[in-house]
């Protein structure tokens, strides 16, 4: 693709990848108009409500992206150990004086205004283990560096764990992902997977609900709680190959909560059928793959491992966002990435491609080799 990158000011910039997340967000914004106008006029009044909102938080996230990709990506090295030691504080703060969603301590406010803490948590083990293996990228074979590059994160994905599990399982994938990049001992992370593996286990073991949920999923329809995944399920399936048309579904209308959410995927399929939900993936598989270009070619191991686990953070999170909605695995709240409407996700997963574009800009190979 000798036209896939671009000279500009300062850099290059990946044309195609730009391409790709700018479809995903138009098409995002679509369908949060579709999925939630007839709620956002029951509620409030105006069907307008749901998209104005996220068109909002979406100009502030692009705006928030270009600035984080004009910031040369290598000072985060000198900055990697505050920004993950400021998520676990907030991780600690939310647990005590969070307010709760959902039944879950998630969110903490500052006035009018709300994030969760979660989301910044998948940036700062981004930035500081991707740090700390460039750093250690020699001695990080051994059991011990590993260890020690590992036990923060480690410790920040368990409190995460305590009200959100879902997430803390995408941070743990962004961990794996990062540390494989940077060290070549495949037994370690056989070991790593293992105890992510059993931590999850005893997570859900210890957490009566969470087994639940497996209960559900296997059976949903015997269960009042898994009404959500049958009325996803029937969503697909009513959809068929080319979907009953856009702004049609039949379930947003109440029969899916809060259909603009984490089940938006369920609607994109009634409303788009196969044709469409095969079309948006591809999309992100493009985006993807431009990612994986970018780690592969970037000018240092830091630059490589920071493209790798944002790689991993939207990979990860659209597969279960997708495998929820198609009832594959245990029902648990994913938003879909770029695509789900949600102010803390959409501001912190774009910072992240801002951080990836930075490092694309720093790429000076012949456009020819890509």
């Amino acid at each position: 693709m000798r036209d896939a990158r671009k000279r500009c000011p300062g850099g290059y910039v990946d044309v195609t990848m730009l391409l790709a997340l700018g479809m995903i967000l138009i098409f995002g914004l679509a369908m949060i108009y579709s999925t939630s106008s007839y709620r956002a006029y029951d509620l409030y009044g105006d069907q307008m409500y749901f998209f104005k909102r996220q068109a909002l938080y979406m100009l502030l996230a692009i705006l928030a992206m270009y600035i984080v990709s004009r910031y040369d990506y290598r000072r985060l090295l000198r900055l990697s150990a505050v920004i993950l030691l400021s998520s676990l504080v907030l991780q600690v703060v939310v647990l005590i004086i969070g307010t709760a969603s959902h039944g879950s301590a998630r969110w903490i406010y500052i006035g009018p205004i709300g994030f969760q803490p979660s989301e910044y948590a998948k940036t700062a083990i981004i930035i500081y283990t991707s740090a700390r293996a460039a750093v250690e990228s020699k001695n990080l074979c051994r059991p011990g560096c590993l260890i020690k590059v590992m036990i923060l994160p480690v410790i920040t994905i368990a409190l995460i764990g305590v009200e959100n599990l879902s997430t803390a399982i995408i941070c743990f994938a962004i961990l794996f992902v990062i540390l494989f990049v940077g060290s070549p001992r495949v037994r370690h992370f056989v070991l790593i997977g293992i105890f992510g593996v059993v931590g999850s286990v005893l997570f859900i073991m210890f957490a009566g609900y969470r087994a639940n949920r497996v209960k559900i999923w296997l059976d949903p329809e015997n269960y009042a709680d898994g009404y959500q995944t049958v009325q996803s399920l029937y969503a697909v399936g009513s959809g068929g190959l080319f979907g009953v048309g856009f702004g049609r579904s039949v379930q947003k209308m109440g029969f899916i909560p809060e259909s603009h959410n984490d089940m938006i995927f369920s609607v994109v399929c009634e409303e788009l059928g196969i044709v469409g939900a095969a079309f948006i993936l591809i999309i992100f598989l493009i985006l993807l793959r431009r990612m994986a270009v970018t780690a592969m070619n970037a000018r240092d191991r830091f630059g490589s491992m920071l493209t790798a686990g944002v790689m991993a953070h939207v990979a990860v999170q659209l597969l279960i966002n997708v495998s929820v909605v198609t009832n594959t695995i245990p029902p648990t709240g994913v938003p879909m990435p770029f695509v789900s409407y949600g102010g803390s996700s959409i501001i912190f997963i774009l910072m992240e491609m801002g951080i990836v574009m930075s490092v694309s800009r720093g790429i000076s190979y012949d456009e020819t080799d890509i």
